[in-house]
């Protein structure tokens, strides 16, 4: 994926030391990042092109509700603020899961940030479903109509 913005927090700002699940930040092998879940689901791992760093999306933001950006966990006051703002390259390793992400944010609906997440997924699931009906649509009338040529 190209051309990414990411921003960069750490444990020293709003939300302490622990991701939306409850565990603590990650800064070792795999780093901690914070996404919309709609956009970059729970459990979504990626790698920077550019620094070979690791991540997975454990955490969200309310700053990053409608957008693409991600925010990175650094371990440190003085790296996040090093990081900034940065348009990076990423390789995605492995998609997560939006059926998590709505398992987690289900309980948490009573909140903003975690209904227009839950709302953004509800969304991309109903238009799925309906690109996947049509296409069986389509693909039962091919069907039935080369059995009406034979």
């Amino acid at each position: 994926m190209s051309n990414v913005r990411t921003t960069a927090y750490t444990r020293i700002e709003k939300g302490g030391h622990r991701n939306a699940l409850g565990k603590y930040l990650s800064g070792r092998h795999v780093m901690s990042a914070a996404s919309d879940w709609s956009r970059f689901p729970l459990g979504t791992r990626f790698r920077i092109v550019d620094t070979k760093e690791e991540f997975i999306i454990d955490d969200y933001g309310t700053a990053l509700i409608g957008t693409s950006t991600i925010d990175l966990y650094k371990p440190t006051n003085l790296e996040m603020k090093r990081w900034g703002v940065r348009n990076i390259d990423i390789d995605i390793l492995q998609w997560g899961s939006e059926e998590q992400s709505l398992k987690v944010l289900g309980p948490r609906a009573k909140h903003q940030t975690p209904r227009r997440m839950i709302a953004a997924l509800q969304k991309k699931n109903v238009v799925r479903a309906s690109k996947v009906a049509s296409a069986s649509k389509q693909a039962a009338a091919r069907t039935s109509s080369s059995r009406t040529l034979d």
